[in-house]
């Protein structure tokens, strides 16, 4: 038997443009949909400081029945970028890293400002476009939920692959939800001679990614975020969490450790 659901109200249509979206980050009050399900057209994603940034809801390809909250960092305003790697450096400051890494093509949109931010003058990124000096042992390859398709490799320049050897390293992207490319991004680290010291994203999305996240020995990688964000699932109305979820409370570490374990029990 299929299963059908109450139409989405006229006008409000389930995925909506884009084009304004990730320009503002607003108080509460400021708010043009509700904090509670079921979703319409965005997600509230709160941050650590009480505002929140409206995100627009996607499909999952292949699933008609899910859908995610999305944030495309580089077209974000550049106030909400700053203020995004803002949270993102103050979040990661504990992990005492020695190096930041930053991960195509949208993390290398927040890791210059948060190396920035935890006083680096420099940092690393990793590409999927080869160069011809490239060495074809240090690339990977990688896929993730929004690129789903194989085939593409993730490369670092191995002028500067040297630079990571025997040092502690943050790993920046711009979300981190199943942790595929994460999982290659720390295989490439592996292979320059890095130890991971954390990862920072600006959104975790769902909790597909803590189970792949974790070290050689299983031991959960520490993970921070600017905020959270759940698979959301098709219901009467709209869309709502997959699983009970938090609303209208600070994100991950607020008032407790700045990272986000990446264990189930976190």
């Amino acid at each position: 038997m299929t299963a059908t659901h109450d139409p989405i109200p006229a006008g409000a249509p389930a995925f909506d443009a884009t084009t304004d979206y990730w320009q503002e980050i607003v108080g509460a009050d400021a708010l043009s949909l509700p904090l509670d399900p079921p979703y319409v057209r965005g997600y509230p994603a709160r941050l650590p400081d009480g505002r929140y940034l409206v995100l627009p809801l996607r499909g999952v390809p292949g699933d008609p029945e899910r859908c995610v909250a999305s944030l495309i960092a580089n077209q974000a305003s550049l106030d909400v970028a700053d203020a995004l790697a803002g949270f993102m450096a103050e979040r990661a400051r504990a992990f005492g890293a020695e190096m930041v890494v930053g991960l195509p093509t949208l993390g290398l949109a927040f890791a210059p400002m948060v190396a920035r931010g935890l006083g680096f003058k420099r940092y690393v990124p990793f590409g999927y476009s080869r160069k011809y000096w490239y060495d074809e042992r240090l690339a990977v390859p990688v896929r993730s939920l929004t690129t789903p398709d194989a085939g593409k490799l993730l490369y670092v320049d191995p002028n500067l692959a040297g630079s990571l050897a025997g040092r502690r390293v943050l790993v920046v992207d711009d979300a981190v939800s199943t942790g595929q490319t994460m999982v290659s991004a720390l295989e490439l680290l592996a292979r320059c001679g890095a130890e991971v010291a954390g990862i920072v994203v600006a959104m975790c999305q769902g909790e597909r990614w803590r189970a792949r996240l974790v070290d050689g020995n299983g031991a959960p990688i520490p993970v921070a975020c600017a905020f959270e964000s759940p698979r959301m699932r098709r219901v009467p109305g709209g869309w709502a969490p997959e699983k009970a979820w938090p609303t209208g409370i600070p994100g991950p570490g607020a008032g407790k450790s700045p990272a986000l374990r990446s264990s189930p029990d976190s």
